[in-house]
């Protein structure tokens, strides 16, 4: 038996799939990590999500958010980074867009920096080192909102 999307009525839809059929949610990733960033992707890819593009700093992830803006469906954003931090990014970022949706990548040990960005508009927040699970849940409990 077939449904209505074509596919088999028992094939699960990956999470990355937006339920109106319209396509893939586009993510930026933005990190100084080039390990993490590719973590990030490749989790994100493996449940059809489309990585967008990957910065490796706040100053490049607020020129690529811009540049892709409105095509961006959320931001995953490393707190600290050289030349500009994960903090004053998110700000630029809710300044320009204030329905952005951008969810913190923090180490153990920067709570109080969390809390910060939480007020400041992030949406949640995943902490390193990255669980599979856990990150998909928190990218599409946000994205579903």
């Amino acid at each position: 038996m077939v449904a209505k999307n074509g596919l088999p009525v028992d094939t699960k839809v990956p999470e990355g799939v937006k339920s109106d059929g319209s396509g893939s949610y586009r993510v930026l990733i933005v990190d100084d990590s080039m390990f993490i960033a590719k973590q990030l992707g490749q989790i994100l890819s493996s449940e059809g999500f489309e990585v967008a593009a990957t910065a490796g700093d706040g100053a490049q992830g607020l020129e690529k958010y811009k540049a892709l803006y409105p095509n961006i469906d959320l931001v995953t954003l490393d707190i600290t980074m050289p030349v500009m931090d994960g903090v004053s990014a998110l700000e630029k970022i809710i300044e320009f867009d204030k329905d952005a949706k951008v969810i913190m990548v923090s180490a153990l040990g920067k709570e109080d920096v969390v809390k910060k960005c939480l007020l400041l508009g992030a949406k949640s927040y995943i902490v390193k080192p990255l669980d599979r699970i856990k990150v998909l849940d928190r990218i599409t409990s946000i994205l579903k909102r």
